[in-house]
């Protein structure tokens, strides 16, 4: 018996669990009401996906087939605003959601968007507009969060086989924090496991920077990558104070992915097969799309 998309796709997996952290942060967590913020930003990344496939697509009778294959993807970049950047103006919040979904249509190499729709779009909100900022606090730390997001980052993960990703990058910056703030700085176990803990920190290791569009194909590679990722990202926020690194880091690193894939071989990762039409079905499919726009 073959599995449901629901099963054969890991965004369908984020989507629930990214939606798990949405739930969390405003009921237990008792963010400020800021529905109209969260609103704003699926509304308009679902638009967007939309006007950019209509101009930028095909346009052939898959135009559908295609906009509806990337609603999850669209969801997942939303779920991402939402759970990292603050604002209080529409205008920014509606800026950040443009930029995620314009630029996976207009800043592609070989078939392959450069850089996460979501991380791009808080970059360019909170450099741009002054008006935008990540917060790391709002998540606190501690068991709970910390629990939730290995458990279900762990799932997600391994369901597009980029645990590589995560250990890399997490098990780098991990070991750096430990190494300044309990070896060199003799500071309690506490700070550190507080330091490692942190909402925005865990849900960029397990859900950001492992989208598997935007790593390069090779294992190595993507080793590499997350380890230099992580040290910058360190130096940053110890010693310049960056809040958010992490997340400017993968920005500024995302456009050595192409030089990578050409560099180390490997195939490219795909959501899910493509849907197959047989030639008779292409033939009738096509007659009924060039009826329809005459």
């Amino acid at each position: 018996m073959q599995q449901t998309a629901l099963f054969r796709d890991a965004r369908y997996f984020q989507i629930i669990f990214q939606s798990v952290f949405l739930s969390y942060g405003i009921f237990f967590l008792h963010w400020d009401n800021e529905s109209w913020l969260y609103l704003t930003y699926f509304a308009t990344s679902l638009l967007f996906q939309l006007i950019c496939e209509f101009f930028f697509g095909k346009k052939d009778f898959r135009f559908w087939d295609r906009y509806k294959k990337g609603i999850p993807s669209v969801l997942i970049s939303s779920f991402g605003l939402s759970l990292l950047l603050k604002t209080n103006y529409w205008w920014v919040a509606v800026l950040a959601a443009v930029v995620s979904i314009v630029s996976k249509y207009l800043i592609r190499v070989n078939g392959k968007h450069i850089f996460n729709p979501s991380a791009l779009g808080i970059v360019i909100s909170v450099l741009l507009t002054g008006n935008a900022w990540i917060s790391p606090g709002q998540w606190g730390s501690g068991a709970v969060i910390l629990f939730g997001v290995l458990c279900l980052g762990f799932i997600v993960t391994t369901r597009v086989q980029k645990l590589d990703v995560s250990i890399a990058f997490l098990g780098t910056f991990a070991a750096l924090l430990f190494a300044r703030q309990i070896i060199y700085l003799g500071w309690p176990m506490d700070y550190f496991i507080q330091s490692v803990s942190t909402g925005s920190l865990l849900l960029f290791s397990f859900f950001m920077i492992t989208d598997p569009r935007t790593t390069p194909n090779h294992r190595l590679a993507r080793i590499t990558w997350s380890v230099a990722i992580a040290a910058v990202a360190f130096y940053l926020a110890t010693f310049r104070f960056m809040n958010g690194a992490p997340i400017f880091v993968l920005v500024l690193a995302q456009p050595l992915v192409p030089l990578l894939d050409l560099l180390f071989k490997a195939t490219k990762f795909e959501w899910t097969p493509s849907k197959k039409y047989t030639p008779q079905e292409e033939k009738f499919l096509h007659t009924i799309y060039s009826r329809s726009v005459m």
